[in-house]
């Protein structure tokens, strides 16, 4: 077995920050010392100066394998993933075809185990019409259930009630879903289209995809959980309106409604579409300002459980459309943890709570066997950055298929240096290590 030994590190890790030694044996953490390891290794990492974080956990992607690969790949997304400090996703079932039924779905476990860098899970799709396929999924083996209850790309609109009661009232596993209601953002559109034509400004975006369209579905997502005693996870929220729907008053651990926010949202505003145009254009929208400043409070205060990415890629020549043509989705799992470390040091949020958001709250709330957290004993996912080496984003360093990022020239204040995934150095210093691939996650039900 490989074994890796990390010296000298500043560990952030279960709200503390501390120097000391990680000694990783295989695919496991075996030690952690603050008074240092003095044991012989395949690999020794002088982390002085650097951090020393658990991987991150994104709960969002789209890596658009099978059918859409002209955007991305597995074995690319994964890649940019690693790169980025990123050691486990979970990826959506909206692709082509659409992973609704167990066959399709393994298909892309058998994928994933085939070309995968980083650790991986793939969430089962509901439709108006594959309940029966719904039900078989391992709860074990399956990190959830995904509900589009809003159209976006992919066309797997859930919007049947007896289908969703029976859903939310006989699955176990955790229900994810993207709430927006479909009703109001047709009407906004068609008002929209009669004013502009096929010239709707991108600005226009959050006003046809509005907080009302937002709330309408997010309430009735969490009327049916509470009905139902489900787990619910709302993904990607990206309005005030929607924050009273959720709890800060119980642990983690005993919520069933939980809410992720996305690092794109917590990024950039309505006044950014003059700039940004289509590179910014996705489902939900990015909002305004005043919504902007209460994601964060929300996210500081604990009523957000999770910061992803919602990563989801599409080609430049795609985004170069017209409004109406050009697909919504941004490329971003590569930076975002730098993102959040730039977040940080602006005062934002604390490196803390960061890795809790990032690391410790995704492993907790979908109950991921050992990981997300630096423990002896659990899999040795890390990374390792440097917090005061600048790095600025540029088609050069892009490990996406699609070539391009919303962050394109953006000088971030830390590094990736290392990554870890499942004990096997798959990253440093700017090289791949693709002998080894990722794991599939477990969950305990």
């Amino acid at each position: 077995m490989t074994s890796i030994l990390i010296k000298n590190g500043l560990i952030i890790n279960e709200n503390q920050q501390f120097h000391a030694d990680i000694f990783i044996q295989g695919h496991y953490i075996e030690e952690i010392a603050m008074q240092g390891i003095n044991r012989k290794a395949d690999h020794i990492i002088d982390a002085a100066g650097k951090w020393v974080l658990p991987g991150i956990i994104d709960d969002q992607v789209h890596f658009r394998e099978p059918g859409l690969i002209h955007k991305a790949e597995i074995y690319t997304e994964a890649k940019a993933a690693v790169a980025g400090g990123t050691t486990s996703f979970m990826e959506m079932p909206n692709t082509i075809p659409q992973a609704v039924t167990q066959e399709e779905l393994e298909k892309k476990y058998t994928r994933a185990s085939q070309c995968s860098l980083a650790n991986y899970s793939f969430f089962m799709g509901g439709t108006n019409d594959n309940l029966d396929e719904v039900l078989k999924t391992n709860p074990v083996q399956v990190c959830g259930i995904k509900l589009f209850m809003g159209s976006s790309t992919g066309n797997m609109l859930v919007d049947n009630q007896d289908t969703l009661r029976s859903i939310f009232s006989q699955t176990p596993l955790l229900i994810a879903t993207h709430c927006e209601d479909e009703t109001t953002i047709r009407k906004n559109t068609a008002l929209f289209k009669d004013k502009y034509g096929e010239d709707i400004p991108f600005d226009a975006h959050p006003l046809i995809r509005n907080d009302e369209a937002c709330y309408l579905s997010s309430k009735m997502a969490t009327d049916l959980a509470k009905e139902y005693q489900a787990r619910l996870h709302i993904l990607h929220i990206s309005t005030e309106r929607e924050i009273e729907l959720f709890t800060n008053e119980i642990p983690l651990t005993e919520k069933k409604i939980t809410a992720e926010v996305c690092v794109h949202h917590l990024t950039f505003n309505s006044s950014d579409y003059s700039s940004k145009q289509s590179l910014i254009k996705c489902n939900p929208a990015i909002k305004s300002a005043k919504d902007q400043a209460a994601l964060w409070q929300a996210l500081n205060q604990d009523k957000f459980d999770i910061i992803a990415t919602d990563h989801a890629p599409h080609t430049w020549q795609e985004k170069m459309n017209k409004y109406a043509q050009s697909p919504s989705g941004l490329p971003l799992v590569q930076h975002s943890l730098q993102l959040m470390i730039d977040h940080a040091k602006d005062g934002k949020i604390t490196p803390e709570k960061l890795v809790e958001k990032m690391c410790h709250a995704p492993a907790t709330l979908f109950r991921i066997e050992k990981r997300g957290y630096l423990r002896a004993g659990y899999f040795a996912d890390l990374v390792i950055v440097d917090p005061e080496k600048e790095e600025v984003v540029s088609k050069e360093n892009i490990h996406y298929k699609c070539g391009w990022s919303p962050m394109e020239g953006r000088r971030f204040t830390s590094t990736v240096e290392h990554t870890i995934v499942s004990g096997h150095l798959a990253y440093s210093q700017g090289q791949f290590d693709e002998n080894k691939i990722g794991h599939r996650l477990s969950f305990s039900s």
